[in-house]
């Protein structure tokens, strides 16, 4: 082969594989980002199992893929912060693990592809065009936490027979929790429930919201997504058996940590899948045409331990429902 077919070649290769050329032009490791709105340690389960679905199709950290990762632990001010840190990587790809996340990553960048976890509506944040087009560079999984609240409630009144008066815990400054305070207004009702709804936005303010919990005689307690809420889980969890206060969270930690229970989507799961997402991506596929998916797998785990301390007796029909039950 004449030089010149050879260099003509070569450009030819990048022009047709642009990604691949890109991902190879450093070390031949191709470099994910991602962006936790949580603590390294309530990130911990989540990572691993995006590591895994990544192994399982062939991705190693060491020989093929790099991961860049920025924790926030649940204070989303810093999101921004750490997304343009991320993004001057240049990575490939760029995992988020809330609204929050998603948007500050989107902020940072148009180009690079975003996998995203979001409980509320994605084209209502503004991150995508619809859920079978997103449109832009952002793309991932969704599931709507208004039917969730909903659940958990009725979860907690199974556990709690007769329970009348229950509290709400929501960050009003994250997105995240935009869908369990929107949902107030009917499912109570449905319920023969009073919710009072607690705003928390820092953990100074959580002791305050237990202790309000305790002067208005709250019978329960249902703690929203929020990464400060996920970072905090053993803080809240310690605050809730102080006073003997029943409390179900959205994710598997919140009861591993201590509450009642815990309801909500398995993110574990959809970290897993994540390794898809990006698969796709390291193959040539674009975010825009990428549809959003929805959680196929939900757990709830039920805390004995903390049923027998609060000297709740729990149905056997209850803990039948239960994926896990922490003994």
């Amino acid at each position: 082969m004449r030089r010149r077919e050879f260099i003509n070649l070569l450009a030819g290769s990048a022009f047709v594989w642009p990604g691949v050329a890109r991902a190879q032009q450093t070390s031949g490791e191709r470099l994910i980002g991602v962006l936790s709105p949580v603590s390294e340690d309530a990130a911990f389960r989540n990572v691993e199992a995006l590591r895994t679905g990544l192994r399982d199709l062939g991705y190693f950290e060491g020989r093929n893929i790099k991961l860049e990762i920025r924790y926030a632990g649940g204070a989303i001010e810093r999101l921004p912060q750490l997304a343009s840190e991320l993004v001057k990587f240049n990575p490939d790809v760029i995992v988020a693990g809330s609204p929050p996340a998603a948007i500050a990553a989107r902020n940072a960048t148009r180009a690079i592809p975003i996998i995203m976890n979001s409980s509320p509506d994605p084209v209502a944040l503004g991150l995508a065009s619809s859920i079978a087009r997103p449109g832009g560079n952002v793309t991932g999984f969704w599931w709507g936490d208004e039917g969730l609240t909903g659940k958990r409630l009725e979860m907690l009144k199974q556990a709690v027979p007769g329970i009348e008066r229950v509290g709400l815990i929501v960050n009003p400054n994250d997105p995240t929790d935009s869908d369990a305070a929107n949902t107030m207004a009917e499912i109570p009702k449905r319920l023969g429930l009073t919710i009072q709804i607690l705003e928390v936005n820092a953990t100074a303010q959580l002791q305050e919201a237990f202790a309000i919990a305790q002067r208005e005689r709250l019978q329960g307690m249902v703690i929203a997504n929020a990464p400060l809420f996920v970072s905090s889980r053993t803080e809240l969890a310690m605050l809730a058996f102080g006073i003997h206060l029943p409390t179900i969270g959205g994710f598997r930690d919140f009861a591993v940590a201590g509450t009642l229970l815990s309801y909500g989507a398995n993110l574990s799961d959809l970290y897993r899948r994540k390794a898809g997402f990006i698969d796709r991506v390291f193959k040539g596929a674009n975010p825009a045409d990428m549809p959003i998916e929805r959680p196929t797998k939900f757990e709830f785990v039920l805390n004995l331990k903390t049923a027998k301390a609060f000297g709740l007796t729990i149905s056997p029909g209850l803990i039948v429902q239960a994926d896990e039950v922490i003994e």
